[in-house]
Formats: C-alpha cells, sequence, structure tokens
C-alpha cells in the first residue's frame, strides 16, 4: 500500500471502532443516563450506550487525521493564478463547551501559487478539523491556515456560517440565530479582493 493509499484511507468514513474505548465511553454513557433518572434497562435503552459511544468516536476522529495529508495527496503543478472557489460545503461539528452540534456551510477560496489541489480535498479538509469538538472560530482559522501552510498560496479566504444548538435548544434558546465567522490570508486581505469573493459566494451562479 503506497502512502498515497494509506492517506486516503485515514480520512475516509470509517465505522471501525476501538473496542477499548466504546467499552468505556458505553460505561460512562450508561451512567450519565442513569443520572438523569432513567431505567437503562429499559427496551428502548439497552444498545443506547453503545450506539452513543460508536457516535461520539465517529464524531471526533478528526483527531486520528492529518488534515495536511489530505491537501498534500492531491497537490498538482498548474500555472493557475485566478480565484478557487469552493462553497456551500457542508459543516457539521461538536461545541466544546456542550458537547451540542453546531453546523452549517463553509466557502472557502484559494489564489494558487503553483499549485492546485483537488477540489474535493477541501470538504474533506473541513470534515477533518469539524470531527473533534471545536468552537467555530478555531476551526474557521484551523482550515485557513492548513491551506496556506500546505499550498503556499498568494491567499487563502475562508468564511464559515454555522448555528449553534447550544443557543437554539438551551441558553438564549434564539432558534434562527447564526453565527458567521471569517478568516483571511494574503491578497485577500486587500478589500477588493475580498469583495470579489464576498460576492462570488453570495451569487446563484450554481
Amino acid at each position: 500500500m503506497t502512502g498515497k493509499d494509506k492517506s486516503e484511507r485515514s480520512y475516509q468514513r470509517s465505522d471501525h471502532y476501538a473496542e477499548e474505548n466504546t467499552k468505556a465511553l458505553s460505561s460512562a454513557y450508561a451512567e450519565i443516563i442513569s443520572l438523569t433518572g432513567e431505567n437503562t434497562q429499559r427496551e428502548g435503552l439497552l444498545k443506547t450506550p453503545e450506539r452513543a459511544a460508536k457516535a461520539m468516536q465517529f464524531l471526533t476522529q478528526g483527531y486520528d487525521i492529518n488534515p495536511a495529508d489530505i491537501l498534500r495527496s492531491a497537490m498538482f503543478a498548474e500555472d493557475y493564478s485566478q480565484m478557487v472557489i469552493v462553497k456551500d460545503i457542508e459543516v457539521y461539528s461538536l461545541c466544546e463547551h456542550h458537547l451540542l452540534p453546531f453546523f452549517g456551510k463553509a466557502h472557502i477560496a484559494y489564489i494558487p501559487n503553483g499549485y492546485i489541489v483537488g477540489l474535493s480535498k477541501l470538504p474533506r479538509l473541513v470534515d477533518a478539523f469539524a470531527r473533534r469538538l471545536q468552537v467555530q472560530e478555531r476551526l474557521t482559522t484551523q482550515i485557513r491556515d492548513c491551506i496556506q501552510e500546505t499550498l503556499n498560496p498568494v491567499g487563502v479566504a475562508v468564511v464559515i456560517e454555522a448555528q449553534h444548538l447550544c443557543m437554539q435548544m438551551r441558553g438564549v434558546q434564539k432558534q434562527n440565530s447564526v453565527t458567521t465567522t471569517s478568516a483571511f490570508t494574503g491578497e485577500f486581505n486587500q478589500e477588493k479582493t475580498r469583495a470579489e469573493f464576498i460576492r462570488l459566494i453570495g451569487s446563484n451562479l450554481h
């Protein structure tokens, strides 16, 4: 198996779980459920701790992934120097403060500097960072920095729009609130370039 094959496998969906972790997490979830006043021996809850243990491992599998390897697995030398945008990338992550989901869309652009990257790698990169305990602000800058450090483009732009269940289900309980974060490097710090990016991700070209 080549290094590229190993890299590809490392960030594809995995339904294989560490047995020790599954047992430990299942035990912890059973205790949590019990502390809510529920009966963990009730038919509907018998397998819930194990299901939750596997779900948590899946939702945090990004810790086992090197995001830069995703980009390096599909970098191509190319003489293209205009903006490349991949928008409306679905984002699903867990808020590290409450362990509740936040979800939305990421919009990414970069201006190549001798290298382009396979377009499918940008959504995979988002997943690699999103499948961790996160805050939206950090997620935004981690995506930006990984692209900048790996591809060394002329500039990178990342915008994430997300809804947070910690705000919608508890706390202030504002169901229609959306949080927007952005991070830029290089040419995207110029107002003209940044404005073009914002205009394009807001357009209905597709």
